[in-house]
């Protein structure tokens, strides 16, 4: 599948979805609380993407026909699940857990894809080191993200800020999206500058870092989405989805 290059009018529309994302991960950061379960943080974001007229992206979404269909409007991912957690009212939210949250949005026929990880409580110093930097890794990926660089550039900006010191996820990578949740180009939190697609003015890519504590490999549970750190090790994940640009990247899920 080719890369899809966005016109400005469908950029703009992005902007628009990516403003309602904002708004929704922002309510969800205030509304999460410890006891509460999974399902109903999910409810919740459900319930507010309908109010702004969007639509939950991921419900019933699967990436091929091989997969069953997602059963969840959000991924909830706490500690040693790194993404695509499947959010129960069996999850309940405890003191100290770290949770990622990731959501996306359909409006007006076009997708955004964007994650936090959010921090309960008494997080271990450990932990909210591993958050802070993923969130700092993000930050100069999508630094790198310029017209004329390469989808290698981000990898590597992502790698060099990590120096070794997190395992980097190698099996799950950023992506394309706006026609699609998911599109052309992979977009690896890995890289060497210069390899890779060229980044043109109007591509869309959604930008991923995931580190943890431990390992970067990983687990596959049985129900075809939940993603584990292989050795139980606690796990950060952060996404924005980014507009590349002739005055450099703009982040569309942001207010």
């Amino acid at each position: 599948m080719a890369i899809i290059i966005k016109t400005p009018e469908q950029i703009e529309i992005l902007r628009e979805a990516g403003n309602i994302h904002a708004r929704i991960l922002n309510h969800l950061e205030q509304f999460i609380r410890i006891g509460m379960t999974a399902k109903e943080l999910n409810n919740e974001a459900e319930r507010m993407v309908r109010e702004l007229g969007g639509e939950p992206a991921f419900l019933n979404y699967r990436p091929d026909a091989s997969y069953p269909r997602y059963p969840a409007s959000l991924c909830v991912s706490i500690n040693d699940v790194i993404v695509h957690g499947i959010p129960t009212d069996e999850m309940v939210f405890q003191d100290g857990d770290i949770v990622s949250i990731d959501f996306g949005v359909k409006y007006k026929g076009l997708y955004t894809d964007a994650a936090r990880t959010i921090m309960l409580g008494n997080v271990s110093k450990e932990a909210k080191q591993l958050v802070y930097d993923t969130y700092e890794a993000l930050a100069h990926g999508i630094e790198a993200a310029q017209v004329g660089n390469h989808i290698g550039d981000i990898g590597y900006a992502i790698e060099l800020f990590n120096k070794g010191r997190y395992g980097n996820i190698r099996d799950l990578s950023g992506h394309g999206v706006g026609v699609k949740i998911h599109e052309d180009p992979y977009v690896p939190n890995y890289g060497k500058p210069g390899t890779g697609a060229e980044l043109k003015e109007g591509m869309v890519i959604a930008i991923e870092p995931m580190f943890t504590l431990g390992t970067w490999r990983v687990i596959f549970e049985d129900d075809g989405y939940t993603v584990r750190t292989a050795d139980g090790s606690l796990s950060a994940h952060v996404e924005h989805t980014v507009a590349i640009t002739e005055n450099g990247p703009e982040i569309l899920t942001t207010l």
